[in-house]
């Protein structure tokens, strides 16, 4: 873990004085674990919700219902109202939050297993991308939390050109 992302991205929101909150679905705390893997975390990190029940993400990140009904829970839109919410209940710099379809079940023919959308919100940017991939359960919710620690990371090194995927 000498150079790891989680070590990266802990270090640039010290310098910067930046506090980071997560707001985590199909990854049920595993990046929130993979963030306080690293000693001193507390410094930058203020906590995360998981959300997993439509119910949870409306009561606890303001998601509204109507895009939880109309969009799902694996959406461009669900992602950033739950990055916004987040964010401003706990009065933080950024946020990240993590909706996909871990599977094995779930999946549609719109939306299949392993699709998963990530989504960053901070006061110059608030983007979401969609990714694929193509696991079990647990390897999906692993790529999840590596895909969001990356996002974040590239983030926070200004590496992101306008990567924000709207749904077309």
């Amino acid at each position: 873990m000498s150079n790891s992302v989680e070590i990266q991205i802990g270090n640039l929101l010290n310098e910067r004085g930046l506090k980071l909150v997560l707001a985590e679905s199909c990854t049920g705390g595993l990046l929130g674990s993979r963030i306080t893997d690293v000693p001193g975390s507390s410094e930058y990190f203020l906590g995360s919700v998981v959300a997993y029940a439509y119910e949870t993400k409306a009561a606890l990140l303001g998601v509204s219902w109507d895009t939880l009904n109309t969009k799902g829970a694996v959406s461009h839109e669900t992602v950033l109202e739950m990055a916004r919410g987040v964010r401003e209940s706990m009065k933080a710099d950024i946020s990240v939050s993590v909706s996909g379809i871990a599977g094995p079940g779930g999946g549609t023919a719109e939306k299949p297993v392993g699709t998963t959308w990530i989504g960053l919100v901070a006061a110059d940017k608030e983007l979401a991308q969609v990714f694929h991939f193509s696991g079990d359960r647990k390897e999906n919710k692993a790529f999840a939390a590596d895909a969001a620690l990356k996002l974040l990371l590239d983030y926070l090194q200004g590496n992101l050109i306008d990567a924000d995927n709207r749904p077309s």
